[in-house]
C-alpha cells in the first residue's frame, strides 16, 4: 500500500510517499516534495491547491493519506490558512485521508523505531516528519494497532 504522510507547515503541505512490502520500507521518486497554498485567501487558491493536492494523489496512486493533526489551540495551534488546507485534503471525495495526531505518531514511534537514520533516507530535512507520520502509518495498519 502507498501511503502519503502529510505535515501541513504555514502555508505548504510537506508530503513524503512511502510503501511497506514484505517487511521492507520504500520511498519511491516523487516529483514534488511540498506543495504551496497561496496566501492570497480565495475560493480559487483552495480549490486550486485541492486539485494540485487531487492529481498528484493520483498520479502516483496514492491509497491513503494520513494529516498530522494540529492542535486546535494552545502554544503549537495551527494557523487559519493550515486549517483550510487540512480541510481540502480531507475533503477530497476520492482518496482516503486520516488524521494522526502527535501523540500516536510520538508512540507508534517509540514501539516501532526507524531501523535505519533519517539521513540516510535520501530525503530533505523538512520532509522528516511527513515521513514519520508515513511510516507510523505503516506500522500501525502492519501490527493492526489502529
Amino acid at each position: 500500500m502507498l501511503v502519503c504522510g502529510v505535515e501541513i507547515k504555514g502555508t505548504e503541505a510537506v508530503i513524503c510517499l512511502l510503501s511497506f512490502h514484505d517487511g521492507l520500507v520504500s520511498i519511491p521518486d516523487c516529483r514534488s516534495r511540498k506543495i504551496d497554498f497561496n496566501k492570497q485567501n480565495r475560493a480559487s487558491d483552495l480549490k486550486y491547491f485541492q486539485s494540485t493536492f487531487r492529481k498528484l494523489m493520483q498520479d502516483y496512486k496514492v491509497e491513503l493519506v494520513v494529516v498530522k493533526e494540529r492542535p486546535l489551540k494552545g502554544k503549537f495551534a495551527g494557523g487559519a490558512l493550515g486549517f483550510k488546507m487540512e480541510a481540502a485534503i480531507q475533503m477530497l471525495e476520492d482518496i482516503d485521508v486520516e488524521l494522526m495526531s502527535s501523540a500516536k505518531l510520538k508512540e507508534s514511534l517509540k514501539r516501532n523505531p526507524l531501523s535505519v537514520a533519517f539521513s540516510e533516507t535520501g530525503l530533505k530535512v523538512f520532509q522528516q516528519t511527513a515521513f514519520e507520520v508515513a511510516y507510523a502509518t505503516h506500522m500501525n495498519k502492519h501490527y493492526n494497532l489502529d
